[in-house]
């Protein structure tokens, strides 16, 4: 397949290197990294084994043109660009994949593309872009992917079979939606308590913004799993979460907690994405890691005061400084 990916983070950049190994003709729509990877490649250091990939790079997606299957990587901070990004790579049987995180980003791009043309996927997968064109995977790396708003099809199974082919374990769903919340119980509280850090720990717990000075510390993995109280608080946030899951039809099972602090305890030192990008001073997916999800709790009628607390922590930092 022709392949056009958007968005070549830590994220785009493995897959597209890995579909590329594996034979696709991978295009990557860079900004920053291009020289670096029109240079020298897409360097991954993995568990699976170092490589390096050399796809197409591109500055501007008119470069590239139709594709048969447009990978959006994006981070759902820069959305707004997707009505400049997407277009052109879509043709008359283009599909379009969206591997971004968190609520809503589907229905984005149906707006753009058409709802019949969308899919999207949830990484399980542990990445870090260490340098330009230069990615570190330590963990993981499995997709699951579904269709918009439709059940399994045929063309959703060629795309399956392609990631696969490149080495990625890929499982299918009929229900997307549900998909996404089931990822929410990781991302929600990894991500958000790894920037509030020992800053929003208190106010976050107590379900609350408290005020006055505090340790500001951001905490990896580890460190959250390190303690009996923060280990709590993870699992508290997880419940809300499944708790405005099943309120909204998606019947989780209160089990994933556990399953989910046992694949983490095995990542180490593992810094989320949105955590790296507060430490790099760029903008955190506020929107739709913690902002939607809270409104659809909300809609639900469904009461989840540490993720409440979580978000005001958040916007607290992002808007008076880190």
């Amino acid at each position: 397949m022709k392949i056009g990916v958007v968005g070549c983070g830590a994220l785009g950049s493995f897959y597209g290197a890995r579909l590329w190994r594996a034979g696709e003709r991978v295009h990557l729509l860079l900004r920053s990294d291009y020289e670096a990877v029109r240079r020298d490649g897409v360097r991954v250091r993995s568990i699976d084994g170092d490589f390096v990939a050399r796809p197409n790079a591109a500055r501007d997606p008119g470069a590239i043109g139709p594709c048969d299957l447009v990978v959006v990587a994006l981070k759902t901070t820069a959305n707004e660009r997707l009505g400049e990004l997407v277009p052109p790579l879509v043709g008359p049987d283009s599909v379009v994949l969206t591997l971004q995180n968190g609520l809503g980003n589907e229905a984005a791009l149906a707006a753009l593309a058409g709802p019949a043309r969308v899919m999207g996927g949830l990484c399980f997968v542990c990445l870090n872009r260490v340098a330009p064109g230069e990615i570190v995977h330590t963990a993981h790396g499995y997709i699951v992917m579904g269709e918009y708003q439709r059940p399994v099809s045929d063309r959703l199974r060629t795309v399956q079979s392609a990631f696969e082919r490149a080495g990625i374990p890929c499982h299918l769903t009929d229900d997307l939606e549900r998909a996404h919340w089931e990822k929410l119980i990781w991302n929600v509280p990894f991500n958000g308590l790894g920037v509030a850090g020992v800053t929003g720990f208190e106010s976050v717990a107590q379900g609350r913004v408290l005020g006055g000075p505090r340790e500001r510390s951001c905490l990896p993995t580890d460190r959250l799993l390190a303690e009996p109280r923060w280990e709590q608080l993870v699992r508290e946030l997880m419940l809300e979460v499944i708790t405005a899951a099943r309120a909204l039809g998606f019947d989780l099972d209160p089990e994933l907690v556990g399953r989910n602090l046992e694949r983490t305890r095995v990542m180490g030192a593992y810094k989320a994405s949105t955590l790296l990008d507060f430490e790099r001073g760029m903008p955190i997916e506020l929107e739709s890691l913690f902002r939607e999800p809270l409104r659809r709790a909300r809609q639900a009628g469904v009461d989840t005061p540490r993720l409440a607390a979580l978000c005001a922590v958040l916007e607290t930092l992002e808007e008076h400084g880190r």
